[in-house]
């Protein structure tokens, strides 16, 4: 029996990374203690694959639907207009993973910022949580947050690694959490100083964004759900309490966010 009940709120389990043994990772990760995967779509294509994942799995994998910024083009309008057909027809969770990304490149940073700006829209009249994404982008994307915060049902700044200024800033987001994953554990990370010196535990969800950031003592593997009670025992330690609080805190925050 685990030890610890957790739920993991960004997992891309419909990559090619886990094509030959899906199964078995999902089989892991259950025995691991992990009660729900949220998986996000990054374009037109994972939108599908997102769908296959969640019907082989229900009532236990859980799709969300966007845009990603980094798949953001010159036809940016017409695969958003294709997505939004899928959220009126589909059981979307929320609406990502969507957001801003300049960090490699800010070739499409005007389509980045209207692609984004839509789907908060989408956001706004839907009710649908947002699942984001946000790198070298933080002014720009609290920019076009504020125009809609009365009105936002809320979300996750996915994969937060930022300091004590920039955690303040996302938090004035109401029903607004912050995703932690495995960077929480890397030797040179800020986040078990910033995090507990101000952030709540009742604005923090779990994550793994797997395949990708594999927490210590698995860093360089493929990461994976039945690796997030490494970041819990991190996360406790950091905080002061037990692991069995954590789960519990950060359970009830994704059942207000996700399952109102």
């Amino acid at each position: 029996m685990p030890t610890v009940y957790y739920i993991d709120t960004h997992c891309h389990l419909d990559g090619e990374e886990f094509h030959d043994d899906l199964d078995a990772v999902v089989q892991r990760a259950r025995e691991a203690g992990c009660t729900k995967i949220l998986v996000p779509a990054i374009d037109l294509p994972s939108c599908q694959t997102v769908m296959e994942v969640c019907r082989r799995f229900p009532g236990y994998a859980y799709p969300m639907l966007g845009l990603h910024p980094e798949e953001v083009k010159s036809n940016w309008q017409e695969v958003l207009s294709s997505i939004n057909c899928q959220l009126s027809t589909v059981n979307s969770l929320a609406i990502g993973e969507v957001g801003l990304d300049f960090y490699w490149s800010r070739e499409f940073e005007k389509e980045q910022l209207e692609a984004f700006e839509e789907q908060v829209r989408w956001s706004v009249e839907t009710r649908l949580p947002l699942m984001i994404h946000c790198r070298k982008a933080q002014n720009e994307m609290v920019n076009i947050l504020k125009r809609y915060a009365r009105n936002l049902p809320g979300g996750v700044f996915h994969c937060f690694t930022g300091n004590e200024i920039e955690a303040r800033q996302l938090l004035e987001f109401e029903n607004f959490v912050l995703g932690i994953g495995g960077v929480l554990t890397f030797k040179k990370s800020h986040l078990p100083e910033v995090l507990p010196a101000c952030v709540p535990l009742d604005r923090i969800v779990l994550e793994t964004d797997a395949p990708y950031m594999a927490p210590v003592p698995m860093r360089g593997q493929r990461n994976e759900p039945a690796f997030i009670p490494h970041v819990i025992t991190r996360m406790a330690e950091a905080y002061g309490v037990t692991e069995e609080e954590i789960c519990r805190q950060t359970n009830e925050n994704v059942a207000r966010i996700f399952f109102p």
